[in-house]
């Protein structure tokens, strides 16, 4: 069983995708837990989704949130404290094969869970202990030292750094590692990331905490969808920055799309494997 934390803020049309991704190429059985941050643009067709999928059973929670109840913090870190508190209430937490943290603007290939859970058992198996995180190479990955066989076809790469727009953690992440502190990320629309990585790099003593699978997991849309994280940064002080991530354009591209076509698009574009 993996439990999977998706966070939302607009973008319904990328959303959609994302999760019709995870529906179509995961094997194992999971939980879907999804955080929908202030969101403004379209938000009663986004309750209208997650409707669908509450009654095709096909999410386990869904959560809205606001400025109020992120604390004026970056959403993301906000919401991914709230999933890993509810996480160490769960008596079977220690349980499941991993937990996977994604962005809605991530979507999942064919087999990619059987391949993670592969490499999370290597890394038992042998004792890997300062890998906390497994994600694909190039990710953002860098400093990477040396190669891991997990299986002939797949190779693995420990370094550091890496996007967490698709991170595979341990199920004991959020005791072992531990939570942000929010309080350093109010008034921020970023810094998730840069956050946790100097966590993990403390929990392992400056060792290589990641490990890159060099396989094709994911693809990052968000050039195609729009970047919310990069607009409002950019715009901090702008007082019509809410209407700048609405992304209408890319909206009604994408939502007229199928995602068989959608997926042929992204599968067929050199640049799309950057990530």
């Amino acid at each position: 069983m993996i439990k999977i934390f998706i966070t939302v803020r607009n973008r319904l049309a990328i959303t959609k995708k994302c999760i019709e991704s995870l529906i179509l190429h995961t094997k194992i059985p999971y939980q879907l837990y999804i955080y929908d941050n202030q969101t403004t643009y379209l938000l009663d067709r986004h309750f209208s989704y997650y409707n669908k999928l509450l009654y095709k059973k096909l999410v386990t929670q869904v959560i809205f949130n606001t400025d109020a109840s992120t604390y004026n913090a970056f959403s993301k870190a906000s919401a991914c404290n709230m999933f890993g508190l509810w996480h160490e209430q769960d008596p079977n937490k220690d349980t499941y094969d991993f937990l996977l943290i994604l962005d809605n603007d991530m979507i999942l290939c064919p087999d990619w869970d059987t391949k993670v859970k592969a490499a999370w058992k290597h890394v038992a198996k042998n004792k890997m202990h300062n890998i906390k995180v497994i994600g694909q190479i190039p990710g953002g990955i860098k400093n990477t030292e040396g190669k891991v066989v997990i299986q002939d076809d797949l190779i693995g790469h420990p370094g550091r750094l890496g996007g967490s727009g698709f991170w595979t953690v341990k199920p004991n992440f959020f005791t072992d590692v531990g939570l942000l502190d929010l309080k350093q990320l109010i008034g921020h629309d970023k810094r998730h990331d840069q956050l946790y990585w100097h966590r993990l790099g403390k929990s392992t003593n400056g060792q290589p905490y990641i490990l890159g699978l060099r396989s094709q997991l994911a693809f990052h849309c968000g050039g195609i969808a729009g970047s919310v994280c990069n607009r409002l940064t950019s715009n901090r002080n702008n007082p019509n920055k809410q209407q700048l991530i609405c992304f209408e354009e890319s909206e009604e591209k994408i939502s007229n799309m199928s995602f068989n076509d959608f997926y042929k698009m992204i599968l067929d574009d050199p640049n799309m494997r950057v990530w």
